[in-house]
C-alpha cells in the first residue's frame, strides 16, 4: 500500500470519505515536485492525472492557511496573495471542466483556496480584477499568459509563482502555441525563481522532448530534463473494426454506407460520441443521422465553428448523461470526462495512432476498465490503415510528432510581449530565450535580427513609421517607441489563426418582394470561413449548426440565413480540418498492401480488390515504389503509390508535372491521396519508359527538392499565402485596430504588398526565413517527401498495363470530384466505380 503519511489529514480523509486511496504514480509525483523538481506524468486516461498535478498546489495552499479548514459554502479568498499556479490546457472546454471537478474536492475539504478561470470569453471587467487581486489558482490559456506577461506589473503578479501545470502536454508543444508557451516559460522562470513545472500527458511518443521542454536548459551542450512518473497499469482497450454487410467505397469520405450499423450501435449504448476529422464531415453525418433516426433518439453536434453558447449547452446534456450520441471533431478528443460515455465510434481512417489513443479515452475514463471503440474506415485504402491503427494500438505504440524547433514569427511577438511590461537589455533578452529547448537553435546574429525586425521592420520597410514599435536607450536598452503599439500587441497576440469568418445569425425568411430590412432579430448560430460565404448567391442553400439553412444576405460581419427545406444544400468546406497520415501509419499500410499474409485480418471484399491487383498488375514492394501506366480515354496515366499522405503527395506531384513538363510529354494535371498519386497527359508516358526517353530514377531523384521545388514555389500562391500568417503572428500586420476588425480580404491584399516588397529588396528578411520553415514543415512536407525519395532511390518498379489497374480506381475517382451531398450523387460516384473495376477486370 502506498506511504500517505506525507499529506494532510484532510487529504487523507477526504480519499477515505470517497473509498479511495492515492495511485502510487500520484504520490510519486507528489514527492517529486515538493522536493523542487519539475516533472512529467504519463498515465492513462482514467488515472488521475489531473488530480495528480494539482496535488502538490492544493497540498501547498493549504499548509499556508492558519486556519485548518472553513466550513463548506463559505466564501474563498486568496491564500498567497498572489498567483500560486498556472494551469493550461489546449482546449478552453478542458479548462472549464477541469473548474468544474477541482471545486468539488477544494468545497468537500473546505480548503481556503481561490480558482478562477480565464481565456478570450472572460469579461475585460474580471480580467482587470484578477491582475488586481489575484486568485491562488489561475485556469488559462497559453496566449493570456503572455498577455500577463506584457502587463508593467507582470514582475508582481508572477513573483511567488510556485507551479506550472501543462495538461495535455504532447497537445500544446508540437504548433505554434507550444512556441509561444515556451517563450513565456522562460519569462516565468526569471519572474519566479521558485517556479517547478508539471507535465501531463497520456499518450507521447517522445518523453525526452517534453520533459527537456518543462525545465530551463543551460548555455552548455548538455540538455537537462525534468523528473518523469509513469503510471503503472491500465486496461488495455477493446478496438474493432466495423463488420459491414454492405459494399465497401473505393474511395470518399463521408462513410454513408455505414450508416444504419452506426445508428444500431448508438441504440445499444449509452452514450456514443461519433468522432470525425473535419467539421464539414460531422454536418453531413449530423444531418445523415436525423435523416433515419427514426426513435428520434437525442443526438447533438459539437465543432469548433458552433456558437460558444451552443457548444456548452451539448456539453451540459453530456454531463447530466441526456444525450444519447455526440456527432463531434477534434473539440472533443482531449481529456474532458462528461457522462456515462461507453463506446467511441471513429468515422473514417484515425489518421495517427496517438489521436487514436486520445479518442478511445473519452469512453468509460476508468484506468481499470476498457475502452471500447469502433472503426469505421470510408474507403478500402482506409480498411489498411484501421488495421495498422489496430495493431498500433494492441502493441502500444505511439506516433506524436516530435518537438519543433521554435518559430521566427513567436519569436518576435515575444520579444514586443516583454518590451510592453519594461525596457529590456538585448543580451539578457537572448540568454533567456535560449534557455528554452524550443529556441536552443537560435543563434545570437538572428535574435538580433528579430530585434531589429520588432524595432523597425527590417531594412526594407525601416523607412515607414508605423514599422517603427521599439526605440533604443542611451542605456542600450529597447523600449516601446509609443503606447499605441503595446496597445496593437495586446489586440493581436496569439497564435491561432482561424481563416477570416463571419458571424452567422438565423432571421426569418423573407419573401422576394419583401420590405423587411435584412437582419431584423434572430440568433446567433456560429461562425463560418468567410470565403464560403463569398461564394454564395442569395437564396443559395447550405448545412451548417446541424440544419440546412438560406443565404439571404450579407451585412457589415454577418451572414443572415433562414431556415430551409432543401434536399439538395452545399456544404461547407471549413479550412485545416483534416489531419496527415502519420508516418507510423503509413508503414503499416504499405506493409499490408505489399504482404499477402497479412491479408486473413481483413474483410473479404478487400481481399479480393488486393488479390485482383496481384493479378492484374504488381503489388506494391515494402522497400520499392510501383508505378504504373497505363491509357484510358484518350489520355495516358502515371499512378505511383507511396503512401506517405496527401501533402507530401500533393507537393510530389507538382514538381513531377513540372518534370513532365520539362520532358515534353505534356501533362495536363494530377490527384493526390493519402495512399496514392495519379498525372495524366495526352503523351504515352509508358512508352517513354519503355524507349529510355524518360528515366524513373532520375524523374524521382531528390534533387527535385532543390531548384525545381525553388522555382515552384516563385510561381505559386503558396508562399504568399504562408507568408500571411507569419506576418499576423510576427506583428507585423495586424488583425485587428482599435474599434474596427479588418477583412480576410484586407489583410491579404497588405501582406501580398508587403511580401512582394520583401522578395525582391530583402530576400533573407526574417519573416521570409519564417514562411519558408513553414512552408517546408507544414504545407510541402517537405521533409517527409525527402526522406520517401532517399528510400526509393534506384527502388523503383514499373508496371505497363494495357488498363486502369484496381489499386488506381480509388485515385482515378478523385479526378474533377467535387464536395456532393445526396444518395443520388452517391449513386453515380459508385456507378462510375463499378464503371473502373470492371475496366480493371477485364
Amino acid at each position: 500500500m502506498a506511504d500517505t503519511t506525507f499529506l494532510p489529514s484532510v487529504f487523507t480523509n477526504w480519499f477515505d470519505s470517497r473509498g479511495w486511496a492515492p495511485r502510487a504514480h500520484q504520490l510519486e509525483l507528489f514527492e517529486k515536485v515538493t522536493s523542487g523538481n519539475s516533472a512529467l506524468l504519463i498515465a492513462p486516461t482514467g488515472g488521475g492525472k489531473t488530480l495528480a498535478g494539482f496535488l502538490p498546489s492544493l497540498v501547498d495552499l493549504h499548509q499556508r492557511t492558519k486556519v485548518e479548514t472553513r466550513k463548506p459554502g463559505a466564501a474563498a479568498s486568496s491564500v498567497s496573495g498572489g498567483l500560486h499556479t498556472l494551469y493550461m490546457s489546449p482546449l478552453k472546454a478542458l479548462a472549464t471542466d477541469i473548474h468544474r471537478n477541482l471545486e468539488v474536492p477544494i468545497e468537500e475539504m473546505g480548503l481556503s483556496i481561490k480558482l478562477e478561470t480565464r481565456s478570450g470569453d472572460t469579461p475585460s471587467h474580471k480580467k482587470q480584477r484578477q491582475k488586481r487581486i489575484p486568485p491562488d489558482i489561475l485556469l488559462t490559456t497559453p496566449e493570456q499568459i503572455s498577455l500577463l506577461l506584457s502587463d508593467k506589473n507582470a514582475e508582481r503578479l508572477f513573483a511567488d509563482l510556485q507551479y506550472v501545470i501543462l495538461d495535455e502536454l504532447h497537445e500544446l508543444v508540437t504548433s505554434k502555441r507550444g512556441d509561444l508557451l515556451a517563450l513565456a516559460l522562460t519569462r516565468l522562470r526569471k519572474l519566479a525563481p521558485n517556479l517547478r513545472c508539471i507535465g501531463l500527458s497520456a499518450t507521447i511518443a517522445h518523453p525526452d522532448d517534453l520533459r527537456a521542454y518543462l525545465v530551463e536548459q543551460p548555455l552548455s551542450q548538455q540538455v537537462h530534463h525534468a523528473e518523469i512518473v509513469q503510471a503503472k497499469g491500465g486496461a488495455k482497450p477493446h478496438i474493432s473494426i466495423l463488420e459491414t454487410q454492405e459494399r465497401l467505397p473505393w474511395s470518399g469520405h463521408s462513410c454513408i454506407y455505414a450508416l444504419p450499423e452506426i445508428y444500431e450501435e448508438i441504440k445499444a449504448h449509452n452514450t456514443t460520441l461519433v468522432f470525425v476529422n473535419t467539421r464539414s464531415q460531422a454536418e453531413r453525418l449530423f444531418q445523415e443521422l436525423w435523416r433515419i433516426n427514426e426513435e428520434t433518439l437525442p443526438i447533438a453536434l459539437h465543432h469548433g465553428s458552433l456558437d460558444v453558447g451552443q457548444r456548452r449547452k451539448v456539453e451540459a446534456h453530456m454531463a447530466a448523461g441526456q444525450l444519447k450520441a455526440v456527432v463531434c471533431t477534434s473539440s472533443l478528443d482531449l481529456g474532458i470526462d462528461w457522462g456515462d460515455i461507453d463506446l467511441v465510434i471513429n468515422v473514417g481512417a484515425p489518421k495517427g495512432a496517438s489521436r487514436l489513443a486520445q479518442r478511445i479515452g473519452r469512453a468509460n475514463h476508468r484506468m481499470n476498465e476498457a475502452s471500447k471503440a469502433i472503426l469505421v474506415p470510408s474507403n478500402r485504402f482506409e480498411v489498411l490503415e484501421c488495421q495498422a491503427a489496430l495493431e498500433a494500438s494492441e502493441a502500444g505504440e505511439q506516433d506524436t510528432p516530435p518537438l519543433r524547433q521554435g518559430g521566427l514569427d513567436v519569436l518576435a511577438q515575444h520579444i514586443m510581449c516583454v518590451a510592453c511590461a519594461a525596457p529590456f537589455e538585448p543580451e539578457k533578452l537572448y540568454e533567456e530565450v535560449i534557455s528554452s529547448q524550443s529556441y536552443r537553435y537560435l543563434d545570437y546574429d538572428l535574435f538580433v535580427k528579430a530585434v531589429e525586425f520588432v524595432a523597425t521592420g527590417g531594412y526594407a520597410l525601416k523607412a515607414y513609421d508605423r514599422y517603427a514599435k521599439l526605440r533604443p536607450t542611451k542605456e542600450g536598452l529597447f523600449r516601446v517607441s509609443h503606447p499605441q503599439f503595446a496597445q496593437q500587441y495586446r489586440l493581436n497576440s496569439g497564435t491561432i489563426l482561424d481563416a477570416a469568418t463571419l458571424k452567422v445569425r438565423q432571421v426569418k425568411p423573407r419573401g422576394p418582394n419583401s420590405k423587411r430590412p435584412l437582419g431584423f432579430g434572430g440568433k446567433m448560430l456560429g461562425e463560418i470561413e468567410e470565403w464560403f460565404i463569398e461564394q454564395l448567391a442569395v437564396g443559395d442553400t447550405f448545412v451548417f449548426a446541424g440544419q440546412v439553412l438560406k443565404f439571404e444576405g450579407l451585412k457589415e460581419s454577418e451572414a443572415y440565413v433562414s431556415r430551409s427545406s432543401s434536399q439538395d444544400p452545399k456544404i461547407p468546406s471549413y479550412q485545416g480540418g483534416k489531419f496527415p497520415l502519420s508516418t507510423y501509419l503509413a508503414e503499416g499500410v504499405r506493409h499490408f498492401a505489399s504482404d499477402p499474409n497479412t491479408w486473413s485480418s481483413l474483410p473479404g471484399q478487400v481481399r479480393e480488390w488486393l488479390e485482383l491487383q496481384k493479378e492484374k498488375s504488381q503489388l506494391p514492394d515494402y522497400e520499392r515504389l510501383l508505378v504504373e501506366t497505363f491509357p484510358r480515354n484518350d489520355k495516358h496515366y502515371l499512378v505511383c503509390y507511396p503512401f506517405e499522405g496527401r501533402l507530401a503527395h500533393q507537393t510530389l506531384g507538382m514538381l513531377l508535372t513540372r518534370r513532365l513538363e520539362r520532358a515534353g510529354l505534356h501533362p495536363l494535371g494530377f490527384v493526390a491521396t493519402e495512399y496514392s498519386l495519379a498525372l495524366w497527359g495526352l503523351r504515352d508516358m509508358g512508352l517513354a519508359i519503355k524507349s529510355g526517353r524518360l528515366r524513373l530514377d532520375e524523374l524521382f531523384e531528390e534533387d527535385m527538392l532543390g531548384d525545381d521545388l525553388e522555382a515552384w514555389l516563385a510561381e505559386s500562391s503558396l508562399m504568399k499565402r504562408t507568408f500571411r500568417n507569419c506576418a499576423m503572428i510576427s506583428g507585423l500586420v495586424e488583425r485587428r485596430h482599435p474599434g474596427k476588425e479588418k477583412t480576410g480580404r484586407q489583410i491579404t491584399i497588405n501582406t501580398d504588398l508587403i511580401y512582394n516588397v520583401l522578395h525582391e529588396h530583402e530576400p533573407d528578411h526574417l519573416l521570409l526565413q519564417a514562411t519558408w520553415t513553414d512552408a517546408a514543415t507544414g504545407l510541402l512536407d517537405i521533409s517527409r517527401l525527402g526522406h520517401f525519395l532517399s528510400r526509393i532511390d534506384k527502388r523503383i518498379t514499373h508496371s505497363a498495363l494495357g488498363r486502369v489497374s484496381p489499386l488506381a480506381v480509388p485515385v482515378l475517382l478523385e479526378i474533377g470530384k467535387e464536395p456532393i451531398f445526396g444518395s443520388a450523387t452517391e449513386a453515380l460516384l459508385a456507378d462510375a466505380a463499378d464503371d473502373l473495376i470492371l475496366e480493371a477486370q477485364l
